[in-house]
């Protein structure tokens, strides 16, 4: 079993919420993630609900803002909180900026120098972190959900479509649906992919579906009306086209006088929550 940091743990709505650090091979580095086990898992291995965050955030931020313990303890739901990219990276351009680098990883691996050393956090959600997850915690990975919020709403969207079966459940809070089409994927893609445009649409939702990607169920998203990256980031509706066009089943909900916020996905985390369990428990 490979080594797992135990950084802290602490009773929790019954269950436990631990956060982990371990020298990851695919990053060249330690990374640092959350789980939360509910009570059930006592007993034995129980569904797994992954959470991708957004730009700037860690593997904190949904773990301590969202207010999801209470209710994944109810349902009986596991939750992972990884980073969202390497950390103290030492290349050049890496902090400093808080749309690129540390902290803003894409979940993608970059192919260009020098960020292709260390910024692989689509082979570390994919391989190398279930592996460890399934290794020390209870439990079961025939029963995966993902979701996350913005840049890890892009992220949960593109794993799950590109890993057709692994995920049962998928949702996401105002993600970044068609990067290769908005600034902040224009910004990153072309420095960890490079300008070949045909590779950044296996990162891109939107351009997924277009080209035939298809999750099995229903995907949830929710989206605040008065979200401030709305109309020149996120976009959804470029997606829900595609969706449509595609006979994908999307539900898109659009809520007035939501922002971007943590308040926003406190709201309705519980929604999706129960999206995720009702999907894991059959």
């Amino acid at each position: 079993m490979a080594a797992i940091e135990t950084v802290s743990e602490q009773r929790c709505f019954g269950g436990v919420q631990g956060f982990y650090t371990h020298a990851s091979e695919v990053c060249g580095g330690p990374m640092k993630f959350a789980v939360y086990l509910p009570p059930a898992a006592e007993n034995g291995p129980v569904p797994v609900l992954w959470f991708l965050a957004g730009l700037t955030c860690t593997a904190e931020t949904f773990t301590i803002k969202a207010g999801a313990q209470r209710l994944a303890a109810e349902l009986g739901l596991a939750l992972v909180m990884p980073d969202t990219s390497p950390r103290d990276t030492q290349i050049a351009g890496a902090t400093g900026d808080w749309e690129f680098g540390e902290g803003a990883g894409f979940y993608l691996d970059a192919t260009q120098a020098p960020w292709s050393a260390r910024f692989r956090m689509y082979s570390y959600l994919v391989d190398e972190l279930p592996r460890l997850v399934q290794e020390r915690f209870p439990v079961d990975m025939g029963r995966q959900g993902i979701f996350g919020h913005s840049m890890g709403g892009h992220g949960a969207l593109t794993l799950a479509l590109r890993n057709p079966g692994r995920y049962r459940s998928l949702s996401a809070f105002a993600p970044i649906v068609a990067p290769a089409q908005v600034p902040w994927g224009q910004k990153a893609f072309p420095r960890y992919l490079g300008d070949d445009k045909k590779a950044w649409r296996r990162h891109d939702a939107t351009a997924l579906i277009e080209d035939g990607a298809r999750f099995s169920g229903t995907i949830l998203i929710d989206q605040g009306e008065a979200d401030g990256f709305l109309v020149n980031q996120l976009q959804p509706q470029r997606f829900e086209a595609a969706c449509e066009d595609a006979k994908q089943p999307l539900d898109l909900r659009m809520h007035a006088g939501y922002d971007h916020s943590y308040y926003f996905i406190q709201s309705f985390v519980e929604d999706h929550l129960r999206h995720h369990a009702k999907v894991l428990a059959a």
